[in-house]
Formats: structure tokens, C-alpha cells, sequence
């Protein structure tokens, strides 16, 4: 097996003379069919496959794979997968996130790490933060995501789509049960299960009440556990 490839070479070559920065060639790849803009920066470790496209002043890796996808100008993509989907300018996103085809993510929008999107629009300057699902939604822009969040949208027949208005909060751990709509500037509070529409500037709470029982955990420690 060969040690180099002479047309990979030559193509890194090329993307540096256009004004492409790539300060270590070491295992990337780049199809021809990709257009990166000067200004833009790969990292090592990326792929960069088909139609993608590349806006300038974008930095792409370490470890990213990105597959038809377009990302805009002064996007941050690190260790992260994107298929079939756009990204438009000052987008933040990863590491270790995965975008799936039919996604379109607007200027502004920071997504963190453990977080995977499929065929869902986010509005401008949403954050999705860290271990969330979101899949089929239709999400407006302010939104903020709390860790844990989950868009439940398969009933195991069937795919729904979830709406989420402008300025939404959705608190850690929230399920929506597709198809849910949570309007504009709502709260769902932390643990809630959305089964229903939540109104415009509403606060949902979904969970049991909390019981305290006073000396018990003392006493259960006292007493021997059988066996």
C-alpha cells in the first residue's frame, strides 16, 4: 500500500494556494467535488465529502465528516458528523454531535456536544447545549434546549413532527410526544413529559409531586435487610 497518495496531495496543495489554511494534512480528505472558500480552516482528521461546501472563515474539525453538507461563513464544526444538511453563518457546533440529513440550522445557533438532529429546522440563535434528541421539529429562533432534552417522534408506525415557538425554554430532561406544540416564550419545567399543546408564555410542569418523609432514610439504615 502506498505510503502517500499523489492526487490528495496535490488537491491539499491546491486548497492551500486558494487561500484554504490547513496546518497538518494529516488525515484528511477532501473530494474534488468539495468547494471550500479562503479563509476557511480543516483541521486534521476531517472528511470532506461530495457537494459539500464550505463558507470562508469557517473552522472544520478536528475528526469532523461532513456529506453534502453546507456549512456558511464563520461556522465552528468539531468532531461532529453532518449529512444532507446546512449550516448557515456563525454556527457553533460539537464535538461528538451528529447532524442528519434534512437539517437546516440557522445563523447564530450553538449546538454542544452528545447532541444529535434529524431532519429538523432551528431557528436563529437557538442553543441545544448538550445530550439532546431533537428529530422532525420545526423550532423556532431563542429557543433553549436543557440538558437531557428528547423529541419523542417515532410511535413505531409512524413519524410526527414537534413545533417549538420563538423564545421557548425547555428544561432538563423535558420528553415531547410528537406531534406536541410548545409556543412562543413557554417553560417546561425540568422532568416534564409534553403530551399536549403548551399555549403562548405558559409554564408547564409535568411530573410527580415531591414527597418528603423526615428520618426515614436514618431508619432504613437501622433496620437489617432481609434476605
Amino acid at each position: 500500500m502506498p505510503k502517500c497518495d499523489p492526487a490528495r496531495e496535490a488537491r491539499l496543495a491546491a486548497l492551500e494556494a486558494s487561500g484554504v489554511l490547513i496546518p497538518l494534512w494529516d488525515g484528511i480528505l477532501i473530494d474534488e467535488t468539495v468547494a471550500v472558500a479562503p479563509g476557511a480552516t480543516i483541521l486534521p482528521g476531517s472528511v470532506l465529502r461530495g457537494a459539500t461546501v464550505i463558507g470562508a472563515g469557517s473552522v472544520i474539525g478536528p475528526g469532523s465528516v461532513l456529506t453534502d453538507a453546507v456549512i456558511g461563513e464563520n461556522c465552528t464544526v468539531r468532531s461532529t458528523y453532518i449529512t444532507a444538511s446546512t449550516l448557515e453563518d456563525g454556527v457553533s457546533i460539537g464535538p461528538f454531535s451528529q447532524v442528519r440529513p434534512g437539517c437546516h440550522i440557522a445563523a447564530g445557533c450553538k449546538i454542544g456536544d452528545f447532541v444529535e438532529l434529524k431532519n429538523s429546522n432551528l431557528g436563529e440563535k437557538t442553543a441545544v447545549a448538550h445530550l439532546t434528541y431533537v428529530g422532525d421539529t420545526d423550532c423556532g429562533a431563542g429557543v433553549n434546549f436543557g440538558c437531557g432534552v428528547a423529541v419523542a417522534n417515532f410511535n413505531g408506525k409512524a413519524k410526527f413532527r414537534t413545533t417549538i415557538g420563538d423564545g421557548a425554554f425547555l428544561g432538563c430532561n423535558t420528553n415531547l410526544v410528537a406531534p406536541v406544540t410548545v409556543g412562543a416564550g413557554a417553560y417546561t419545567a425540568a422532568g416534564a413529559t409534553v403530551t399536549r399543546d403548551v399555549p403562548e408564555d405558559a409554564m408547564l410542569i409535568a411530573r410527580p409531586e415531591q414527597i418528603v418523609k423526615p428520618g426515614l432514610a436514618r431508619r432504613f439504615r437501622r433496620e437489617p435487610q432481609k434476605k
